[in-house]
């Protein structure tokens, strides 16, 4: 029976834990008689991947009869915060929704508190049906670094970074789909001049640090990325890529693109705003895709990429892990292997998502098929740029305080880019760089 609770599971298990260290979990069964699946993950239910693992969960339910699949629902912030914490100690899901990256599943897997899932990918081929791109996330190295060494998570979906935009605002307006930066900023002075900030933005949380970082990607060539977020070369903040996107971002406000008030809001502040017609632009990944199909009713909308780079943000989705100390590792792998499984991943696509082992002929919705298709103009030309909080850990939380002073104006862009270079730089020496 497939039963779902909610994450204030997280706070009982927090006050439960102990000074524990992991310890090492055979790939059997815990013991004889009924059994459990334990499942975290963040996904809304009518998110694209919300609906396709909860297909996958009656199926697993289906294929293995006196298993029960016990759901928690998670915040975003709860695993981002915590996970550490949880998985060192016997509260440990069996599998869980981990997000990708040196900073969060590399920081992990150097700590131990992943299990090395490298034999399972190769004996049941997620390695063939995952492309040497996608593939980047699921494996680090003794250092917690991605790109090679064991593989440590699962990625079943993809994502990146795109333009959402009001149809019917940018028609009222007289506003094209842009295809230049040139363009896209021309737009944006349409609609300031027309008494309307353009841009929604979350700079409580992810969404204004990844305009930021598009910024940057919009003068930057893939060596520029690998040095940042491989450390295939040294990174330079006073570079002109992370410069541009310091002075760029702080002018996008005081021109008013961006809302001074900003700051604050956080990525739900957002697409709530965008949802209910408020601003014309949304700036954000294709995690959204779904919910803005299911939600949007008063208004036509589309994407586009962002316009004049030939990189973006993304990469594969987040990553399915098993802790360490999972009870039920078994039932983890077979939980893994039925989301990568061919209707799973056509009723991904279908539903709004990315899939990554997908029946193409099989997507039959024309949004999803556009979204799939942008994705894959940027797949097959090296066009994925990772995200930028991923190069080092708690970077998240400095990028986030970094473009919080350039909407407030409390620090300037030199002041904000020796910000974000310190801890990187310290992490580089942590590792041996």
């Amino acid at each position: 029976m497939f039963k779902v609770r909610t994450g204030v599971a997280l706070v009982a298990a927090l006050v439960a834990l102990a000074a524990c260290g992991g310890t090492d979990q055979a790939d059997t069964p815990a013991a004889d008689g009924p059994r459990t699946l334990k499942l975290w993950h963040y996904e809304g239910a009518d998110s694209a991947m919300g609906k396709a693992w909860a297909e996958a969960v009656k199926q697993f339910e289906a294929s293995h009869p006196g298993v029960t699949v016990t759901f928690e629902a998670k915040a975003f912030e709860q695993i981002r915060q915590s996970a550490g914490m949880i998985l060192n100690s016997d509260e440990a899901p069996d599998v869980m929704e981990y997000n990708k990256g040196n900073a969060t599943a590399g920081l992990l897997s150097k700590q131990g508190l992943l299990t090395d899932l490298t034999s399972e990918a190769t004996k049941r081929g997620w390695d063939k049906l995952l492309s040497p791109s996608v593939q980047t996330t699921a494996r680090y190295d003794e250092r917690g670094v991605m790109g090679a060494g064991n593989w440590y998570g699962v990625p079943n979906y993809a994502e990146y970074v795109m333009v959402y935009y009001n149809k019917d605002a940018f028609k009222k307006a007289g506003v094209e789909v842009p295809t230049t930066f040139e363009e896209f900023t021309a737009a944006l002075d349409t609609f300031v001049k027309a008494g309307t900030t353009p841009i929604a933005v979350g700079g409580a949380e992810y969404p204004a640090q990844q305009i930021f970082y598009q910024l940057a990607l919009s003068k930057a060539q893939r060596p520029w990325v690998d040095a940042f977020q491989l450390y295939k070369g040294k990174a330079d903040f006073k570079g002109p890529e992370f410069t541009y996107a310091a002075d760029t971002f702080a002018d996008w406000v005081k021109k008013g693109y961006i809302a001074k008030d900003s700051a604050a809001l956080k990525a739900e502040d957002m697409g709530v705003s965008f949802i209910g017609g408020k601003y014309p632009i949304m700036i954000s990944g294709s995690w959204w895709y779904g919910r803005l199909a299911a939600e949007i009713k008063d208004f036509e909308w589309g994407t586009f990429l962002w316009p004049g780079n030939t990189m973006s943000a993304g990469s594969s989705g987040n990553l399915w892990v098993v802790p360490e100390n999972a009870k039920n590792k078994d039932l983890a792998y077979d939980f893994i292997d039925i989301t990568m499984k061919k209707d799973i991943q056509n009723l991904l696509g279908n539903s709004g998502g990315v899939p990554v082992a997908a029946d193409t002929a099989a997507i039959t919705d024309p949004k999803s098929k556009e979204l799939i298709e942008n994705f894959n103009k940027l797949s097959t030309s090296d066009g994925l740029a990772f995200y930028p909080d991923w190069p080092a850990p708690g970077y998240y939380d400095v990028l986030v305080a970094g473009v919080q002073h350039l909407i407030n104006g409390t620090k300037t862009s030199g002041q904000v880019l020796d910000e974000i270079a310190a801890p990187y730089d310290e992490n580089l020496a942590d590792i041996g760089n």
